[in-house]
């Protein structure tokens, strides 16, 4: 049950950024440290599933009439293109851009996210990075918490 409920948590997080998937599942953890990998894998795919909806969002942002009416604005279009400009041809800058805003959440994961979705970054690039980052982050959650709980 516990499985579902931080699985269901971290969908909800990945969707709206205030929901705070570290704090649930550092709880869930210190209640359940047996089912710590589980948790750290409800926690990683619940993310992803969250976070390809914000991909898939970037992919067909355009089609939204105020985006489309933003992306008009020479600044906004001329910060897009510099992005575009940067990641492609250059897989691995992408990759490690995706990889260190997954692990780290610097630039924001959502943010990033709807860029690699605008910018068609390829989609197992951007879940083999998502899946490895947010995976290592919950990780090093759990690993604060288990040491936390051993010193009380």
């Amino acid at each position: 049950m516990l499985f579902w409920s931080v699985l269901g948590a971290s969908i909800g997080s990945a969707l709206l950024p205030l929901i705070n998937i570290e704090a649930i599942l550092a709880v869930a953890v210190s209640q359940a440290p047996a089912a710590t990998w589980g948790l750290v894998l409800a926690a990683t795919a619940g993310q992803m599933i969250g976070k390809i909806l914000w991909y898939w969002g970037g992919m067909n942002a355009d089609r939204a009439p105020w985006v489309h009416k933003h992306l008009q604005k020479p600044k906004a279009r001329a910060s897009l293109d510099r992005w575009h400009a940067r990641a492609e041809g250059r897989p691995w800058f992408t990759a490690g851009l995706l990889f260190v805003s997954a692990s780290t959440g610097i630039p924001p994961y959502a943010v990033t996210a709807v860029l690699a979705g605008m910018l068609r970054v390829p989609f197992w690039i951007f879940m083999v990075t998502g899946l490895l980052g947010r995976g290592l982050r919950f990780c090093a959650v759990v690993a604060g918490t288990t040491s936390l709980i051993g010193l009380l």
